[in-house]
């Protein structure tokens, strides 16, 4: 099955590129496009404090991108293709888990040479709306984030067709059917955590409404089919408040509950490792709402966050399946922290974050930020006393303005988890990260 659909992946691709480059060539297919190779070098150090194997590794990327206009006329076709390469620098003696969660895993545990992968999307519009399909997808939504915390990015393969016909609205409908995760070259299909068989099947439909300009409301429904069905909503809202002061309300819900084969071997979700009313099955209401008051270069944000009682958030996550590397996967929620996700069955998690931009004080390009998550009430899978955990996230970035180096960025990030007999190892975590990238069209 999965080959089948991988092939007419490309089918259609390559059909959407005969018809792009059969058009006139001087038309804004050409004069539209864009070409851009970024690089990124990435050390990553996680310190088990509970006695576990450590992890340090470097790693440098490469990413490729040219993104096509489109062809003239009342219909217009074009493409957009990626290339992606991984090379590692230094493991540290020891230091590589054969997990793939930074660096693939070769076939004796130790770390690959390298490893890339590229796609090719084709594309089709009419009036404001447009349809994508191909192997690169990178969907920012509320039921289906990609991650891009690690090297290399990862992408999905499937159909996506957005379109923006009625003024302040944007309606979005797909179909995703495959998924390469951030350390690896090879596609999987969909999945949730702890699942062993793929789904090639993951539909949703929805879309954002700009009431005012000042007011957004959001609604998406989404089908993993033989594991979930979620619905969300979300309401965004901004108040200014006079010369550089604002107060955002951001709420999002979300209601998740079994389809199909879930529950079954091979199907059953793990709840995030913590306690489901029925085990294996999804179950599940979050809510979550954020509050964030700016004032000029501060910003304030507090927030709480509610996963019901009888299982944890869902979303797809494919880092149960065997021999890929798909390891890796965020959600659209505030707790989709640096080191933990604080979504298992009743947990309450408080959680702030304080920031500030520099360019206030004369220094453009560097911005702070520290975080901290509470979570509490979460309930044991043996019965026990309810659990807690907190994380601490610190972050700066730095991105250069001008000069020939004009795009350079650097950022640090570090974080502290401990839980109290969750079964999550207490971690704290560093990451070096620097980045730049160059358009040459």
């Amino acid at each position: 099955m999965t080959r089948v659909t991988r092939s007419t992946s490309l089918k259609w691709a390559s059909v959407a590129i005969s018809v792009a480059l059969w058009q006139p060539a001087h038309g804004a297919f050409l004069e539209d496009s864009k070409a851009s190779i970024s690089a990124r070098t990435f050390y990553y150090n996680n310190d088990n404090r509970d006695g576990g194997a450590d992890q340090r590794e470097t790693a440098q990327g490469f990413r490729l991108d040219y993104l096509s206009g489109f062809t003239d006329g009342t219909v217009g076709f074009g493409l957009d293709a990626q290339a992606l390469l991984g090379v590692p620098l230094d493991g540290g003696k020891g230091h590589h888990p054969n997990n793939n969660s930074f660096i693939p895993s070769d076939t004796d545990g130790s770390a690959v040479s390298s490893w890339s992968r590229a796609a090719v999307n084709g594309k089709v519009r009419f009036s404001q709306t447009e349809f994508h399909y191909g192997g690169g997808l990178s969907p920012n939504l509320p039921i289906l984030v990609p991650t891009d915390s690690r090297l290399l990015p990862q992408t999905f393969e499937g159909g996506i067709l957005t379109s923006k016909e009625i003024n302040n609205l944007t309606v979005v409908a797909g179909q995703i059917e495959h998924v390469t995760g951030r350390a690896s070259s090879n596609h999987t299909g969909l999945a949730v955590a702890g699942a062993t068989e793929e789904s090639n099947q993951f539909r949703f439909a929805g879309g954002d409404w700009k009431v005012t300009p000042n007011l957004m409301l959001q609604y998406y429904y989404a089908n993993l089919e033989d594991y979930y069905q979620q619905h969300f909503g979300g309401l965004i809202h901004v108040l200014p408040l006079g010369a550089g002061q604002s107060f955002k309300t951001d709420l999002r819900y979300f209601k998740s509950s079994s389809d199909g084969a879930n529950g079954d071997p091979g199907y059953r979700f793990n709840n995030n490792g913590g306690y489901a009313k029925h085990p294996g099955e999804i179950d599940n209401t979050t809510w979550s709402a954020m509050f964030t008051y700016t004032l000029g270069g501060n910003s304030l944000m507090l927030g709480h966050q509610r996963v019901s009682d009888d299982g944890g958030f869902v979303w797809a996550n494919q880092g149960s399946l065997p021999n890929e590397g798909a390891a890796g996967a965020a959600f659209y929620l505030f707790t989709d922290s640096m080191i933990n996700q604080f979504a298992r069955a009743g947990e309450n998690t408080t959680f702030g974050q304080y920031s500030y931009d520099f360019a206030g004080l004369g220094v453009p390009g560097l911005k702070t930020s520290i975080a901290y998550l509470q979570g509490r009430d979460i309930k044991s899978l043996t019965g026990a006393a309810d659990q807690s955990e907190w994380e601490r996230d610190m972050r700066i970035d730095y991105v250069i303005q001008s000069g020939a180096l004009k795009g350079f960025g650097a950022t640090l990030r570090h974080g502290v988890y401990r839980g109290s007999d969750t079964g999550i190892a207490d971690q704290d975590q560093t990451r070096l990260i620097f980045n730049y990238t160059y358009s040459f069209m």
